[in-house]
């Protein structure tokens, strides 16, 4: 659990120079999630507005983190946050899905009260420069994005689980075996690893990958640990209107304008240990 560990080491350090907010409220999307859109994540508010992310969507998830509304209100983030350390739970897990979600939320209060926010995403391939021929590696099915990169002359090849959608598709192939990802240079991956602990795994699937880009709301995370373990770019969404956001989530509707979406290069972050100087 190396990635977590690292991950709170630095909002504990942070805490240790200013005292975050508490958390003001859990709020929840419909049940059962599937039935809207919006409904696959619940967000985390601090007393500050800070908002984090945690996934909702498999198992009994959602049903067991009713049972922590009422406690959340008023509760030490950093001690819900020690649940992102939790083993993951392929039944889904509510101790760690909330310790995402605090976690998530600490990290948008430390960027937020250092002055700093991510950069708007200005591409349409998720950071990804295919040139013709090349072999581009995709873990986690994005639909919307497959035409584009086939449309540049790539090779395209995504790992997924879900096995009914094996085989062709749209020009690329679409497999459960992770050994196809080996001699891949570029690879764009759904930050999902980060929740179901799979991540480290899979980046050293990816050896050949000299450009190694983690996309999707669970990306929202201090990126340092990220970073130092071979992460080239992180693509998340940064809440612009947390009231507006808070208000489609808990009635399962599409978050519209009240978030954007950001892509970050390692290149261009200046780095949590910075960024803690600023508090």
């Amino acid at each position: 659990m190396g990635l977590e560990r690292d991950t709170l080491a630095l909002l504990q350090r942070a805490a240790a120079r200013r005292t975050p907010p508490r958390v003001r409220a859990l709020h929840l999307p419909p049940a059962p999630p599937e039935e809207s859109p919006g409904g696959a994540w619940c967000a985390l508010e601090l007393d500050d507005g800070a908002l984090g992310l945690g996934y909702v969507r498999g198992g009994n998830t959602l049903d067991a983190l009713h049972a922590h509304v009422a406690s959340a209100a008023g509760a030490d983030a950093l001690v819900l946050a020690e649940g992102f350390a939790a083993a993951p739970d392929v039944a889904g897990g509510a101790r760690r899905a909330l310790g995402f979600a605090a976690t998530h939320a600490l990290s948008n209060w430390l960027l937020r009260a250092a002055g700093w926010a991510p950069p708007v995403a200005d591409d349409s391939v998720g950071g990804l420069d295919p040139q013709p021929g090349e072999k581009i590696g995709m873990i986690g099915l994005f639909g919307s994005l497959v035409p584009r990169l086939v449309a540049r002359g790539a090779r395209l090849v995504v790992v997924e689980l879900r096995a009914e959608l094996h085989g062709e598709r749209d020009g690329a192939r679409v497999t459960g075996d992770a050994a196809e990802l080996a001699d891949c240079t570029q690879v764009l991956a759904t930050g999902t690893l980060v929740l179901n602990g799979s991540f480290e795994r899979m980046r050293a699937a990816c050896p050949a990958a000299r450009r190694f880009v983690l996309v999707g709301p669970s990306a929202g995370l201090l990126p340092d640990a990220l970073f130092a373990r071979g992460v080239s770019a992180l693509g998340g969404t940064w809440i612009v209107e947390p009231a507006a956001f808070l208000e489609r989530l808990v009635c399962g509707q599409p978050r519209g304008a009240a978030a954007r979406k950001f892509m970050l290069a390692a290149t261009a972050y200046p780095g949590a240990p910075a960024l803690i100087e600023r508090l």
